[in-house]
């Protein structure tokens, strides 16, 4: 064979950092994907999906819609296989945290754990298992297309910086955002991120349950006055709770909801996606979260807890409702 066409043996991977996704569903995947592009770094994922794990390892896991990619990641539904990992990031449900990270925390040994995960007291779970935390926000938004495929509807930043309580080295910190924002995936490490996580909390809290309760995708909420002065009213509610907290909010959540209603007018957000599905949604997290940290400072959340009282009467009916689906 001529020296020109003569190929060398491929080079063994170098791994530098080895990183887990507990739950690598439609946020998760995201995460997985841009970081399965490094060369450098190793990415498990833990997901009880079989079906979605099986189609991971055959053929990778594919992003469409914003983005068009393919990223080599090793993914299994037995957290027992994953070897020790420096960091990780968990984006399952509210619904799920505990059990999610019991079966994980093994894992991390001596690691930081980081949640990207919707609402708020997901941090305060993880923490009871991990040695160090992260809170984490983001602004993208995906689904599930089909096993192994997840699709981005809408790109956005993450914010991620150490939990107070229990916070994870700021070295980690910033070395999680190095590795997020080399994979395409823009990140700003912050010392105090509790003013993005309230800023997303409130555009979830505000709208997330409205369009579950209504039928009504994010934009049609938006565009109808009567629900969209109660998006407004919502959003009043959580920001005095978050002055009361002592939180600054980095964003105005009112300007959020209407970017996103012209930007994704026919997303449906998950909440909705549940409703429709009769699973069990993050309401706890969400306004309910809102309504738990309201009781020390003793604000008044008549709003909020109403919403996860409608919530909650909703999951009931389905309990007493056989489903037609």
């Amino acid at each position: 064979m001529p020296r020109s066409q003569r190929r060398s043996p491929p080079r063994p991977k170098l791994v530098s950092e080895r990183v887990c996704i507990v739950g690598c569903g439609a946020i998760g995947g995201l995460y997985a994907a841009r970081l399965g592009q490094l060369p450098d770094v190793e990415v498990w994922a833990y997901d009880p999906a079989r079906d979605h794990v099986e189609a991971i390892n055959r053929d990778g896991l594919r992003l469409t819609g914003h983005t068009e990619l393919t990223a080599r990641v090793r993914a299994v539904t037995d957290a027992t296989q994953i070897p020790h990992c420096a960091l990780g990031i968990v984006a399952t449900k509210g619904t799920v945290t505990e059990a999610a990270i019991v079966a994980t925390a093994p894992i991390f040994g001596d690691g930081a754990v980081c949640s990207v995960q919707n609402g708020i007291g997901n941090e305060e779970v993880i923490a009871e298992h991990a040695p160090r935390v992260m809170r984490g926000v983001t602004l993208q938004s995906g689904r599930v297309e089909a096993p192994g495929v997840i699709h981005l509807d809408a790109p956005g930043p993450t914010w991620i910086g150490p939990f107070e309580p229990r916070p994870a080295h700021w070295e980690e910190v910033s070395r999680l955002a190095e590795l997020l924002n080399h994979g395409g995936m823009e990140t700003r490490a912050l010392r105090d991120a509790r003013g993005a996580q309230w800023t997303k909390l409130l555009f979830n809290a505000s709208t997330n349950p409205l369009c579950a309760l209504t039928g009504l995708t994010h934009g049609q909420l938006c565009e109808y006055p009567p629900t969209r002065r109660l998006v407004g009213e919502l959003i009043r509610e959580g920001r005095s709770v978050a002055d009361a907290l002592g939180v600054v909010l980095d964003g105005d959540p009112d300007i959020l909801v209407d970017e996103a209603a012209r930007a994704n007018f026919h997303h449906r957000p998950s909440m909705l996606q549940d409703a429709l599905a009769r699973r069990h949604t993050e309401i706890d997290t969400l306004n309910g979260g809102i309504v738990a940290s309201a009781r020390h400072p003793r604000v008044a959340t008549p709003l909020h807890a109403a919403i996860t009282d409608l919530i909650n009467g909703l999951e009931h009916g389905w309990s007493r409702t056989p489903s037609s689906g």
